[in-house]
């Protein structure tokens, strides 16, 4: 694809396919499923719980045969989006602090990218007490909640909202430092998309900042992820709580719904 974002070094997003919010496909604007007549809307032009999909050739990515596609899937989304936002939107600097509020797929990939950065604190924030042990394994120092400002001195260098939640929003701006702060959100909000924060947090020198896919251009970057997974150079086994057969599905989502997974690979029968 070409577009003024396209050939941006500043953006990884396109202008032509953009998030196909509406479900389509592009070419024509129609959906390639349906059930008794009736449109099977593509999302995101994936169709994830499809055995087969059709997307536009831009959305797809050439990867080795050799790699394990039931856990380099997480590179598709989840575990690169959460790198690349410590790495291409943060730019996490060694001996920095780091807080990172919602420990789940996301949340656990800005640490371990945050630790590969050297950042020398990072504070895991998270509801769930569980997330604590796996937080440790994937960079976390300190699994806190109310005492971020004492253990920054002050406030964290970056700050980054993985829950999907506007009120976090405002919380992750505060938890940053006055001068030099960044809050970068990654969370998608199921509703109230707005962000209400008070002004002064802005006037004082901290700066939010949107992440999409973490940066990544999936087409060039998502083969370089694969690679540093086969080389061990990026953890992506430990995200996976679950393994389990299409026929379960339900089951997957429940487990979600209830904050007992991180991500459940869902087999597609052969």
């Amino acid at each position: 694809m070409s577009c003024k974002h396209c050939v941006s070094s500043k953006s990884n997003m396109c202008q032509t396919l953009g998030l196909e919010r509406k479900g389509v496909m592009h070419s024509d604007q129609t959906t390639r499923f349906s059930i008794g007549g009736k449109p099977v809307y593509h999302y995101c032009a994936v169709s994830s719980f499809s055995e087969y999909a059709v997307v536009h050739s831009g959305c797809a990515v050439k990867v080795s045969p050799t790699m394990p596609m039931d856990r380099i899937c997480l590179l598709s989304c989840g575990a690169s989006a959460g790198l690349g936002a410590a790495w291409n939107v943060a730019d996490v600097s060694k001996g920095s602090s780091v807080v990172i509020f919602g420990l789940g797929t996301v949340g656990l990939s800005v640490a371990q990218g945050a630790k590969l950065r050297g950042a020398s604190k990072i504070i895991g924030v998270d509801t769930n007490p569980d997330k604590q042990e796996k937080g440790k394994s994937f960079g976390v120092t300190d699994f806190i909640n109310p005492v971020v400002k004492r253990l920054t001195d002050g406030g964290a260098d970056y700050s980054f909202e993985c829950v999907g939640d506007t009120g976090v929003v405002s919380t992750a701006l505060q938890s940053c430092s006055d001068g030099w702060g960044l809050t970068v959100t990654l969370g998608v909000p199921k509703a109230k998309p707005e962000v209400s924060a008070h002004y002064g947090l802005l006037l004082s020198g901290r700066t939010l900042k949107g992440s999409l896919f973490g940066g990544w251009r999936p087409k060039s970057d998502i083969p370089l992820l694969v690679e540093k997974y086969a080389n061990k150079e990026i953890q992506v086994d430990g995200l996976v709580t679950h393994d389990m057969p299409f026929s379960d599905i339900n089951k997957a989502l429940e487990l979600m719904l209830q904050n007992r997974c991180l991500r459940c690979v869902i087999h597609m029968p052969k």
